[in-house]
């Protein structure tokens, strides 16, 4: 998901809204992980609505394995769902329940053991939910409809039991099935291969999709309203790209480079786009630039747009490369708990500019690397409390998103990614990368698996690495001194790390970079290591330097450099 709040906004704007924001720590500590004590298989979810009530109504069926014996109650969350009953499939046999706060506990006829399948149908609605579904009035101009009503759902971070009970928390996945029931003339875009679309004898429209692939709850998803569609194809990959009416340029200027990031995240990962279809459909009022629903990305309407714009054309093609790059990043592979989004987020913001790398360049890329490190340190100026990309206070709400939060998980994700890359080598870096992807392709991943498969492909210990930038906070901030001896031809640098460390920051970072000598004659680079709070390093050098420059190549971008 792409956070407008903070990701692609000019950086007055920015940081206005990081100043609006508040109550940047979070003073509860909850588990980062749930018990499990089932296993879903698969959802099958059915939905109408009452479009002038604002009410859905739902029908989901819920397919699951115990993960113990004596199994006989299931707790699912459910939030604001009036239940009409509860049915124990295929017996047909109603079953017992109760509601309390966001959940439904089923008692079961009898004690079930992980060897077998539990099915039990659920039938319900909800009026005006507060989250999960959200109905957009026609825009009219005039008295002249000039955007028809839509209906969309947003699912990360819990959000998807305010619409249909489930498991909604990211360390379980499972397939699923929608009947999604609509107006005549409106189109319903789900996830996974769109099998048929029923005409109802009482005029409206059922569409069918099925995702035969596992993935977490909050990636499922629709989109009502009436769309145009365009499409073309990635070898046998379908690509949909859903837009109003009225707009149809915007899709080539938009998505027109579709085709371009897949064949570019393919080549990187060495992974194929892992799905059987890929659309990309707008939506108006979206609260962020876009979410990465499997096989069916929503994108907010005002961020597509600026596509048309010199302005936001490169900010349009970052947001649909991060989108894209979650197929893999999130989608594909997804982290274990909240506290480890930054496994979805900085690798898709990372990816962004690896995406730029293949096509514009390695300057283009350091650029956008740079940044996103910049839009980190700026907030961190003024941030009261600093925390690591692992973020062990995480809440499963809005929180996450705020623009204190991500920024860490966004920009200085991708930017610590970067120096990742850097410390291992790109050949190893890369991979690494396949690995990881591999290994845990359909499954839930926490830091300490890429910690692993880093260290399996550059036979490096990366504690400290790992130490300082995904569990610490904040960034080193050096003052070099230098001092030069004449008659011994002898530079000392002495750097000195100034950062304060409270909430994290470690006292010492390590450092490995260059340092770049100028001097009349020339330029020299020397490889130095900084381990120390204050540390010297002595150079020899036949000339007064002109000039000294530490990084020039920017391995690592999350740093301030003052030259006393």
């Amino acid at each position: 998901m792409s956070n407008r709040n903070f990701y692609r906004i000019p950086s007055i704007i920015f940081l206005f809204l990081f100043f609006a924001a508040t109550n940047f720590a979070q003073t509860r500590q909850p588990n980062r992980t749930r018990n499990r004590t089932y296993d879903v298989q698969n959802y099958i979810i059915r939905v109408s609505f009452d479009r002038a009530a604002k009410i859905v109504f739902g029908d989901t069926t819920v397919q699951l394995n115990p993960l113990k014996d004596n199994f006989k109650t299931i707790e699912l969350d459910a939030a604001n769902l009036k239940f009409e009953s509860v049915i124990l499939e295929p017996e047909n046999k109603k079953l017992e329940y109760k509601t309390a706060g966001e959940k439904i506990y089923v008692n079961l006829d009898k004690n079930y053991s992980p060897d077998e399948l539990i099915s039990v149908r659920f039938k319900y609605s909800t009026t005006k939910p507060k989250k999960g579904v959200y109905f957009v009035d026609a825009q009219k101009d005039g008295g002249k409809i000039v955007r028809d009503a839509q209906v969309w759902t947003q699912g990360e971070a819990e959000e998807a039991h305010f619409w249909f009970p489930s498991y909604d928390f990211p360390d379980d996945k499972a397939t699923s099935e929608q009947f999604i029931t609509v107006d005549s003339g409106e189109t319903a875009i789900g996830n996974g291969e769109p099998l048929e679309v029923t005409e109802n004898s009482d005029g409206t429209r059922t569409f069918h999709y099925k995702m035969p692939v596992v993935h977490s709850t909050y990636l499922t998803s629709f989109v009502v309203g009436k769309y145009e569609k365009f499409t073309d194809s990635y070898k046998n990959i379908p690509l949909g790209f859903y837009v109003y009416p009225n707009r149809p340029t915007i899709v080539a200027a938009a998505f027109g480079d579709t085709k371009n990031m897949m064949r570019a995240f393919e080549e990187l990962t060495g992974v194929d786009f892992p799905y059987n279809k890929y659309d990309q459909t707008i939506v108006a009022k979206f609260q962020f630039g876009g979410m990465e629903n499997i096989t069916a990305t929503t994108m907010a309407d005002t961020d597509i747009f600026l596509a048309e714009t010199t302005f936001g054309k490169g900010l349009v093609e970052d947001l649909v490369s991060h989108e894209l790059a979650h197929s893999w990043f999130g989608d594909l592979v997804t982290c274990k708990n909240w506290s480890e989004l930054w496994l979805n987020e900085g690798f898709a913001t990372f990816m962004e500019a690896a995406y730029r790398e293949q096509k514009y360049g390695r300057q283009d890329y350091i650029r956008k690397i740079l940044e996103d490190a910049e839009q980190y340190k700026v907030l961190q100026a003024t941030r009261t409390v600093p925390r690591g990309l692992f973020f062990a206070a995480a809440l499963s709400d809005e929180s996450l998103f705020n623009v204190a939060n991500a920024t860490v998980t966004y920009q200085k994700g991708g930017a610590v990614l970067h120096i990742l890359r850097e410390t291992v080598g790109s050949e190893n870096f890369w991979k690494a990368v396949n690995i990881y992807l591999n290994r845990h392709k359909f499954q839930n991943v926490e830091s300490a698996d890429l910690q692993k498969v880093m260290e399996e492909t550059s036979r490096m210990n990366l504690d400290w690495f790992f130490a300082q930038w995904v569990y610490g906070a904040g960034y080193p901030k050096l003052s070099v001194r230098q001092t030069y001896n004449p008659k011994t031809e002898n530079l000392s640098l002495t750097i000195t790390q100034t950062q304060k460390t409270d909430a994290g920051v470690p006292t010492v970072f390590r450092l490995p970079m260059n340092v770049e000598i100028t001097t009349p004659s020339g330029n020299s680079t020397q490889k130095i290591e900084i381990k120390k709070r204050v540390e010297t390093f002595n150079f020899k050098v036949d000339e007064k330097p002109a000039k000294i420059l530490l990084d020039k190549e920017e391995t690592i971008p999350l740093k301030s450099v003052k030259y006393l």
